[in-house]
Formats: C-alpha cells, sequence, structure tokens
C-alpha cells in the first residue's frame, strides 16, 4: 500500500499519479486533498506520514506545488527519510541509498510524464544497507 497526499498545488498532478499507479496494479490511499480549495502543506504531509511509520502503508508520496514546503514539513517527523525529488537518477538513490520512505515532488514544477517515472523508479527500488545503513543510522541520530 503506498499512501499519497498532496496540498491544493498539488491536488492535479496527485490525481494522475494515482490514476498512473492503479493502471499499474498498485495499491494507494489517497489521503487528500480532493480539490484546489487553498490548505497548508504542512497538514497534508502529517497523515501521509503517520501511515508509513505505523506500517498503514508501506511508502509515501506528497505533493505540494514545488515539493519544497511539503518535503521540510515530512522531514520534521521522527522516521521520516523524505526526498524532494525532480528527477529519475534521484529518485533511484533516494531510495537505494538514503532508503527513503516518503518521495516529495512539485505539482508545479514536474510534468506528470516525468513524475510517473521518477514515482516507477522509485518504488521499484530497494535499499541497498551495507556502508548506507551507517549513514541513515547517522540520520537518525540526529532526530534525538
Amino acid at each position: 500500500m503506498i499512501g499519497i497526499g498532496s496540498d491544493h498545488a498539488g491536488f492535479e498532478l496527485k490525481s494522475r499519479v494515482i490514476k498512473h499507479l492503479k493502471e499499474r496494479g498498485v495499491d494507494i490511499k489517497d489521503y487528500g486533498v480532493y480539490n484546489e480549495d487553498s490548505v497548508d502543506y504542512p497538514d497534508c504531509a502529517v497523515p501521509v506520514c503517520e501511515a508509513v511509520l505505523s506500517g498503514e502503508c508501506e511508502r509515501g508520496i506528497l505533493i505540494c506545488g514545488t515539493g519544497i514546503g511539503i518535503s521540510i514539513a515530512a522531514n520534521k517527523i521522527n522516521g521520516i527519510r523524505a526526498a524532494l525529488c525532480g528527477d529519475v537518477f534521484s529518485a533511484a538513490m533516494a531510495k537505494e541509498h538514503n532508503d527513503a520512505n516518503v518521495i516529495c515532488l512539485g505539482g508545479r514544477v514536474v510534468g506528470h510524464e516525468l513524475a510517473y517515472m521518477i514515482v516507477d523508479t522509485w518504488l521499484s527500488r530497494d535499499y541497498l544497507g551495507g556502508k548506507h545503513a551507517v549513514r541513515v543510522a547517522k540520520i537518525h541520530a540526529l532526530e534525538k
């Protein structure tokens, strides 16, 4: 199960990503928003991040206008490793090296075709561990 959420600026891209993933057979849980009425992106990050941390969702996708604000908000939540991804290589490295459990996209920055490639790449990759585990552990240590 993949959790997905957005603010108003990410609503259109979120809708397209949901459709794309459902067509690929990926189970999705939509945490809102459900229209383009203005909302605050920190409020939109919390439900998806909580679902990832509880195990309700394996990973999360968050979308705001640039992806910046929602990634900053998500990374304030202990246990979340949110990566803002605007290209396929970053999406691969976010999972393989950083074990990112959430990715963030900019609805006003990334076109839908590129967003599909980013999401597909991130979902197809596994965390490599090894030397990267030491670095991820150091990230966790910063949360204390």
